[in-house]
This record gives C-alpha cells, sequence and structure tokens, in this order.
C-alpha cells in the first residue's frame, strides 16, 4: 500500500526538529532582535516543511480501513485553526453537546437545530462522517423534563417524537448515533433515570426500534463510560447488548468513552478481550470519547506516559477486527472540558492550546505508519 513516507523519513523528520530546536535556543540568547526574528521566521517555515512530510491522521487511518475523530462545537468552527486542523486531520466528527436532549428540544414544542446543522453541513463540505450524540440520557435534559409528571403513555410520546424529529431530520446524513448513553449504573444496575421511570426498562428497546424506524441505514450505538474492560459494569453492558441483540432489536454496536487518567490507566488485555466478545456478538466497537488527562501543569514525563496510552488504544483499536472508529472528546486543549470537570487536570488531548501537535498526536502517527507499511 502506498504511503506517502517512510519510518526513515520519519526519522529524519524528527532528527530535524530537535536540531531545530537546539538552534532556537541559541539564537533566543543573541541579543540582535532583528536578526532573531528573520532567523525565528525561517525556523518555524522550515517546521512547517517538515510537518507536511508527514500526512495527516485521517489519510493514515483510511490506509488502516478504521474512521479518526473528534468531538466538536459548532461556535468554535469560525476559528480558522480549529477548523483548519479538524479538516486536515479527521474524518468523522461528533456532535459533543449540539444534539444532546436540552439543546436541540428545549421546550415540549420547539426545536433548535442551528449548531447540530452547522456541524453537520461543516462534515459534507469536508468529506467527513457525523456521530449523533445523544437521543437517549439522564442528564442535560430541560426543566419541563426533569419536572415533568406524565402518564408512561405520554413519556412514551415524548421520547417517541423527539427520536424521530431529531433522526428524521438528519436521515442519511448523520451515519451514526449514540442511541442510549449511560444506561447502566456503576454497579451494574440500570440506573434510575426519568426515563426508567417513566417508561420501564424496555425504553432502552424503544429507542432503537423507534431510531431505526426513522433511518434503518443509521448505525445505532449503545454508549458508556467505565465500560471497556473488564468488572461489573463491563459486564453488565456486555449482558445488556447480547439480550437486545438476541431479541432482534437493532443495535449495531458499543461506543466505549474512555475518559483516562494516569492514576488509573487501562488494561489494554482486558480492554482487547471485551472487544472481542462484543465481536462475537456481531456487534461493532467504536472508542467514542477518549482523552488522557494530567495533572498540571504536565510534565515531559505525563506528556510521554499520555503518548505510550493514545498509542497502546489505538494498537487495541487496529487489532480488532470489530473496531470501527478512534475518536477523541476533542483535539485542542484550548477547548477541552477537563479542567471544569476535573480541577487540577488538563493537558488532555493530541494537540496544545496552540493548536501545535504533541507527542501523543505523534504516537498515534507512527502507529498508524507502521501497520500500513505492514500492508
Amino acid at each position: 500500500m502506498h504511503l506517502f513516507f517512510s519510518k526513515k523519513d520519519l526519522a529524519l523528520g524528527i532528527v530535524l526538529g530537535v536540531v531545530i530546536g537546539l538552534v532556537l535556543g541559541y539564537v533566543v540568547s543573541t541579543r540582535d532582535i532583528d536578526d532573531l526574528k528573520s532567523q525565528i521566521s525561517n525556523l518555524q517555515s522550515q517546521i512547517e516543511q517538515i510537518r507536511e512530510l508527514i500526512p495527516p491522521l485521517r489519510t493514515l487511518a483510511e490506509e488502516n480501513g478504521i474512521l479518526i475523530g473528534s468531538a466538536v462545537t459548532a461556535s468554535y468552527l469560525t476559528e480558522a485553526p480549529y477548523a483548519q486542523t479538524l479538516s486536515r486531520e479527521f474524518d468523522i466528527l461528533t456532535t459533543e453537546n449540539a444534539l444532546k436532549f436540552e439543546p436541540v428540544h428545549p421546550s415540549r414544542d420547539q426545536y433548535t437545530f442551528g449548531d447540530a446543522d452547522a456541524i453537520v453541513s461543516f462534515a459534507e463540505a469536508n468529506g467527513m462522517k457525523v456521530r449523533g450524540h445523544t437521543l437517549v440520557w439522564h442528564q442535560q435534559l430541560p426543566g419541563w423534563i426533569t419536572q415533568g409528571t406524565f402518564t408512561r403513555e405520554e413519556w412514551k410520546t415524548i421520547l417517541h417524537d423527539h427520536i424521530t424529529t431529531v433522526v428524521s431530520r438528519y436521515k442519511r446524513r448523520i451515519y451514526a448515533w449514540d442511541v442510549v448513553n449511560e444506561a447502566i449504573d456503576d454497579d451494574g444496575s440500570l440506573r434510575n433515570t426519568v426515563w426508567l421511570q417513566g417508561i420501564g426498562p424496555e425504553y432502552i428497546r424503544l429507542a432503537f426500534e423507534w431510531a431505526h424506524e426513522a433511518d434503518p441505514q443509521a448505525l445505532l450505538f449503545y454508549n458508556d463510560y467505565g465500560a471497556s474492560g473488564s468488572g461489573v459494569k463491563s459486564d453488565a453492558v456486555y449482558n445488556l447488548v447480547k439480550n437486545l441483540t438476541e431479541s432482534g432489536v437493532p443495535i449495531n454496536g458499543v461506543g466505549l468513552q474512555m475518559h483516562i487518567s494516569l492514576e488509573s490507566p487501562p488494561v489494554f488485555g482486558d480492554i482487547a478481550a471485551n472487544f472481542e466478545r462484543l465481536n462475537d456478538l456481531g456487534l461493532e466497537v467504536q472508542v467514542t470519547e477518549l482523552d488522557v488527562r494530567l495533572r498540571t501543569p504536565a510534565t515531559t514525563e505525563d506528556l510521554t506516559q499520555q503518548a505510550n496510552i493514545y498509542r497502546n488504544m489505538l494498537e487495541v483499536c487496529l487489532s480488532a477486527d470489530n473496531c470501527t472508529a478512534f475518536v477523541m472528546w476533542g483535539f485542542t486543549d484550548k477547548y477541552s472540558w477537563i479542567p471544569a470537570a476535573n480541577p487540577g487536570y488538563g493537558s488532555a488531548l493530541i494537540f496544545d492550546e496552540s493548536y501545535n501537535p504533541k507527542s501523543a498526536y505523534f504516537a498515534l502517527i507512527s502507529v498508524l505508519a507502521e501497520r500500513s507499511n505492514q500492508d
């Protein structure tokens, strides 16, 4: 299979990068400011030339038969570096918040599709697929849902109308949906949500059936955290989707969120075994929300460990017959949910706040390139 660069080329690029860094470290010690600015400009140009030798992630991912992508926020698409990096590096986008219940369906008779429309249009203009996130969840619900007092039939009508309206709008435009999100609690039981209370356990089955009716061509996923490897929750998710498949419910796969910290690194052997048992059910697996948070300020050692986790997770995905997408929960540290949700942590993504690629980015490039060379 044709590849744009060899391992030798990549090594040369890395060496050149180191040399440039050493030269830059020297010139900043000089006192001639005008000469300094000129040399920095020349060095930046050389760095860009080196980076251009490396194919984007999406090119290498396509050669390896998987999709690679990021969750996105519509308002950031107007920022040129954000949009340019997205379109260059990725071939699948997830609607981070735009299609969650509260933003898209703020009142019973009102839908707001502006942000979702912008993301889908951007994806179509740049040859990308879209993952719709999410149709049924217990969080980010509007007050008319959380404070609603409806009969069981009314709850069913509300959920049916929501799923049908949203999925139908993007029929044949959104490639896959996270139909039900986080329905399993940490102890392996069904999470006590408004949907469970209002409809009963069958809300999960109904959601998949209604989504399939609205767009029979879309791939339908169950999505959750804490279910990637082994354990009570992973087993509960497996049993849930096993029962759905055996009952003929139209489910195509499982999405694994994977918000990771260095303090609790994943056990990659367990993840591979989980992928395999889901494959035995005939289900795809997609890594849907990957990030690796670090204590800030991050050290060089932290960034190296982070890169290794990204590398190993991608290797597990590429080694599995049923892993079809590798999606991160954002791509630049400039716009990451981690610092707000996990105070003291950050630096979780593969580009820094200035859109410069980090060690984790090059780790992904390296894995994909090595796999391509093997083919």
